[in-house]
């Protein structure tokens, strides 16, 4: 499988969680738009076996490389980003829940999750689109969610991607990320309320992204319409030639929605 095709099956498996972004590339493609991926995050539990090694190798054996680590402690959560030498493929942000950090009763919910793993799973090329290997009960979920919604939203989805950002720079209708979203809400689409437009073409990084769809997740006791994944909007403000992400990087806003 070569790096497109990991890239083409990933994408599958997002548009599962968030069908608004099969819409949403429609849309821009009715504009004569061909749209390009900034970042894909996905996310994991920071378990022996599965975390962001684990999760990230497929992307190490088709040549991404680590650049940053992040730990945002409000959040109970660790981050690595991946880069490609090929400036055409996306970033890989790779986030682990801390679960050190969680509180007896949610580690122990963790562990019940974890327990149930395949042997080797986290070795498998195909870990991060595989779905949740784990049966899981929405009181578990519940429990999960109160104190930690990264954790709450590895256990009810599994270990993949949860959102993907388009390159606002690379289309050429919509001169910033400001026409864009006014676009999509024009035609439809919300914007999530922590993904409002926010920063400045000066700045490194401006982000939005859309209100996530609600899809239905089957837990052992209940079916249950949550929150899935998310389609975002990223323009980058560096200078011509200038590298993706320079000192900090605009790490803060790249990582405000991991």
């Amino acid at each position: 499988m070569t790096a497109a095709d990991l890239l083409e099956v990933l994408w599958r498996d997002f548009v599962a969680l968030a069908p608004q972004a099969e819409e949403v590339r429609y849309l821009l493609a009715g504009c004569g738009e061909i749209v390009r991926n900034d970042r894909l995050t996905l996310r994991t539990f920071g378990a022996p076996g599965i975390g962001i090694d684990a999760l990230a190798r497929p992307f190490a054996r088709r040549g991404w490389r680590p650049r940053d680590h992040y730990h945002l402690r409000d959040r109970h959560l660790r981050a690595c980003l991946w880069q490609h030498d090929d400036a055409a493929l996306p970033e890989i942000v790779v986030s682990e829940v801390a679960v050190e950090e969680l509180s007896c009763d949610a580690r122990a919910v963790i562990g019940a999750l974890v327990g149930q793993l395949p042997a080797r799973f986290g070795e498998r090329d195909d870990a991060p689109s595989a779905g949740r290997p784990w049966l899981v009960s929405d009181a578990q979920y519940r429990a999960l969610l109160a104190e930690c919604e990264h954790a709450a939203w590895v256990a009810a989805f599994g270990m993949r991607v949860h959102h993907v950002a388009i390159d606002v720079g690379a289309l050429s209708t919509f001169p910033d990320l400001a026409a864009l979203a006014a676009f999509l809400v024009e035609h439809g689409f919300q914007l999530d309320e922590r993904g409002a437009v926010r920063g400045s073409p000066g700045q490194r990084i401006a982000c939005a992204a859309t209100r996530p769809d609600r899809v239905t997740v089957a837990f052992s006791d209940a079916t249950v319409a949550i929150l899935g994944g998310r389609y975002e909007l990223t323009q980058r403000g560096g200078m011509p030639g200038e590298p993706r992400h320079g000192p900090h990087g605009g790490a803060t806003l790249v990582m405000g929605t991991t």
